[in-house]
C-alpha cells in the first residue's frame, strides 16, 4: 500500500535514520484540558524537540538522503523561522554548509538562532518574495533547495511524529496538527492511513493564512496574495502539492482559528499545562477550545504542540493585549 509514492517502509525507514538524532518526544496526558475538552486530551509536545520544533524531523531526514554530490554543494531553504533553523542545525550535523532566506519580519530570535546553527541568513521580503529569493540563490550558487513541506523525504522524515504518536497511545481516536503548508499534518496523515489505523486527522490553520483551507475549495493547491496572522509559523504563501494530495484524500478535514483564539489557547497551556508555545503549536488547542473540530469524545485525541520557539517580546505583547 502507498499513499501518494509514500509506504509504510519508506516512512519506518525514515524513523530509523534520525532516531539517534532527534528526541522521541513526549506524550502527556493533560487532566484540565480533558475536562475542558470533554475527552482524554494529550499532547505531543514537538516543542521540547530539537531546535525548538517537529521540522529537524524531516529536515535532517531529507538531509540525509542527499548524494555526495549534493553534500558539497550545500544546501538553501526558506523559512519564516522553525524550518531555517532545523536545516541549519541538520547541516551543521551532517557537515553540509547551508544558506536560509527568512522574510524581513521573521522572529529576532529565530534569526539568531538559525545563525548560531551555522546558517549564512539572507532577510529579504515577506513570504512570496523570500520564495523567489531562495530560488535566485539556489541557482546562482548551484545549491540544493530543501522545501519546508512539500518534498516527499520531508513528508516521510516528519511522519516519524506520527508513528509515534501511534505506537505511545494505540487507541487514539483523533490528531489535531497545525497547518503551514502542510508537511507536517500531511505527513501524520499518510503513517495513520499507512499504518492502517482507524485514526482521524484534522488540521488547523489560521484564518489569516488558509492556504489549504481555500485548497480543498479549489480542489488543487493554491497560493495566496497575502497572509496575516499571529501565527508566523503557519503563514506559508501556498499549500504545498503534495501535503495537499495526501490531505484532501486522507485527513477529516481543514478548520480555521482567528488570531485571539490562537492566543488564548497559547496563553491556557502556559498556565495550565506550563509548556511554552509559540502561537502555532497552540492553534490545535484553539480549534478544541472552539468546538471547531467533530470527533468520538470516548477515544483519546492528541493534539500536536507543533513548537516552542516564542519571541519572548511579542509573547509579552500579546499576553498583556489578551489582559485588557
Amino acid at each position: 500500500m502507498n499513499v501518494h509514492g509514500l509506504t509504510l517502509d519508506r516512512l519506518t525507514e525514515a524513523q530509523r535514520r534520525i532516531a539517534d538524532a532527534v528526541h522521541r518526544t513526549p506524550l502527556v496526558h493533560s487532566r484540565t484540558l480533558s475536562e475542558r475538552v470533554g475527552a482524554p486530551v494529550w499532547l505531543k509536545c514537538e516543542n521540547l524537540q530539537k531546535t525548538g520544533a517537529f521540522k529537524v524531523r524531516g529536515a535532517l531526514n531529507r538531509l540525509l538522503t542527499l548524494s555526495r554530490e549534493e553534500r558539497a554543494r550545500g544546501v538553501s531553504t526558506i523559512s519564516a523561522g522553525n524550518h531555517a533553523q532545523a536545516v541549519a542545525w541538520a547541516a551543521s550535523a551532517a557537515g553540509v554548509s547551508s544558506t536560509v532566506v527568512m522574510m524581513e519580519h521573521a522572529s529576532p530570535t529565530k534569526v539568531r538562532a538559525s545563525r548560531d546553527y551555522g546558517a549564512e541568513v539572507i532577510l529579504h521580503g515577506d513570504a512570496s518574495a523570500a520564495f523567489e529569493k531562495v530560488h535566485e540563490v539556489t541557482d546562482e550558487r548551484g545549491l540544493t533547495f530543501v522545501h519546508p513541506f512539500d518534498d516527499p523525504e520531508v513528508v516521510a522524515g516528519h511522519a516519524s511524529c506520527g508513528l509515534e504518536i501511534l505506537e505511545d497511545l494505540p487507541e487514539v481516536g483523533t490528531i489535531v496538527v497545525p497547518v503551514g503548508g502542510g508537511g507536517l499534518s500531511s505527513s501524520i496523515t499518510a503513517a495513520t492511513v499507512l499504518a492502517r489505523t482507524d485514526t482521524h486527522v484534522w488540521g488547523v490553520e489560521p484564518a489569516g493564512a488558509a492556504a489549504m483551507h481555500e485548497s480543498f475549495t479549489a480542489g488543487h493547491a493554491v497560493r495566496l496574495e497575502r497572509v496575516d496572522t499571529v501565527a508566523d509559523g503557519l503563514g506559508a504563501p501556498m499549500a504545498g502539492a503534495l501535503n495537499y494530495e495526501i490531505l484532501s484524500a486522507h485527513a477529516r478535514g481543514i478548520v480555521l482559528v482567528e488570531d485571539p483564539e490562537i492566543v488564548c489557547a497559547m496563553t491556557m497551556l502556559l498556565e495550565r499545562t506550563k509548556l511554552l508555545t509559540e502561537p502555532s503549536g497552540a492553534a490545535g488547542l484553539a480549534a478544541l477550545l472552539e468546538s471547531k473540530i467533530d470527533f468520538d469524545h470516548a477515544r483519546p485525541v492528541v493534539i500536536v504542540i507543533s513548537g516552542g520557539n516564542a519571541d519572548l517580546a511579542q509573547l509579552a505583547r500579546l499576553i498583556q493585549g489578551q489582559a485588557r
